[in-house]
């Protein structure tokens, strides 16, 4: 349960208002075979999202979450997966069940929204407004935005900057640790969805403020919040 209710809410894309994965995937096999591998699958790409990218590339590369590609085979594959997304931002992906009433109750009921994601702009905008979302959004804050991404808190304090409200008054909504951690780091209350993208581990372990099964469901919580 929320302490107060906040004034600002920002949002996390991917694995939070996007199932993207299925147009990741998509690139991520399409690379590998360009290279001459074999494709990684739906289901493993599923755990290495959520840190941008460029870090999908590399993990996918070496088929694990944790470590680093030689350089040589990540220079050759980079450029190649970056074409395939430019092409394949939103073929595939889908809104989350619950995400666009539960954007429609926010506007509606008069609260400060920014979106805030690790997603390079190139791919966050297009992908925003392919799905009809972006004009949700006072701000929208990429990966590529600042100096910093999330789990930094730069990016949450940039936004609270820009609303003019401090960060005690503020709701970052995500999937991930690094949201919690970038929402802790900034001074943010957090929520949490269960279905994103968290590298396979339960979000419930990171002990977010809030738990809920969809964005839809923020109104209950902001109704019985203080």
């Amino acid at each position: 349960m929320l302490s107060k209710k906040p004034q600002m809410i920002l949002i996390d894309v991917d694995g939070t208002m996007v199932d993207s994965v299925p147009d990741l995937a998509f690139c991520v096999d399409e690379m590998m075979q360009t290279l001459g591998r074999e494709p990684r699958g739906e289901e493993q790409v599923r755990d290495w999202v959520g840190n941008g990218v460029e870090r999908l590339v590399r993990r996918a590369l070496i088929g694990q979450l944790d470590g680093e590609p030689d350089e040589a085979d990540f220079d050759r594959a980079y450029p190649v997966f970056l074409d395939l997304y430019a092409d394949n931002t939103s073929r595939r992906s889908l809104l989350y069940p619950g995400v666009r009433e539960g954007l429609d109750f926010l506007k509606a009921a008069g609260y400060a929204l920014g979106c805030v994601t690790n997603k390079a702009g190139r791919f966050t905008l297009p992908l925003l407004k392919d799905l009809g979302i972006y004009d949700a959004f006072a701000i929208v804050i990429s990966g590529d935005t600042l100096e910093y991404r999330k789990p930094h808190p730069a990016p949450l304090l940039h936004a609270a900057e820009f609303f003019k409200l401090d960060p005690a008054q503020a709701l970052m909504v995500g999937d991930s640790i690094s949201d919690v951690k970038a929402a802790r780091a900034a001074g943010f209350m957090i929520a949490c969805v269960p279905y994103g993208y968290n590298h396979g581990e339960d979000i419930r372990g990171a002990k977010p403020d809030l738990l809920i099964d969809t964005l839809a469901d923020l109104k209950t919580e902001l109704e019985q919040a203080a």
